[in-house]
């Protein structure tokens, strides 16, 4: 691969930007932070697992499919 190629120069530029950061360091680790907060720690308390509470093992498609079905009917549930 030659040295001047797009792909080395790309990974330089932020190679050296990132190396030379000190206030962005600090505002990467709080965006770091709160993605954490709101993938892991939300999705833990507050968006449980509907589908394996409901369904038994192994029928998890047939409730799925029943469900879809159940609630596009225009009777409603």
């Amino acid at each position: 691969m030659r040295k001047d190629c797009f792909i080395s120069k790309a990974f330089h530029l932020y190679y050296d930007g990132f190396r030379n950061m000190t206030l962005g360091k600090t505002l990467w680790a709080i965006i770091l932070i709160k993605l954490f907060i709101i993938f892991v720690i939300l999705k833990i308390f507050f968006f449980p697992n509907y589908i394996k509470e409901r369904a038994n093992d192994g029928d998890e498609p047939e409730f799925v499919a029943s469900e879809m079905i159940e609630r596009a009917s225009p009777e409603g549930p």
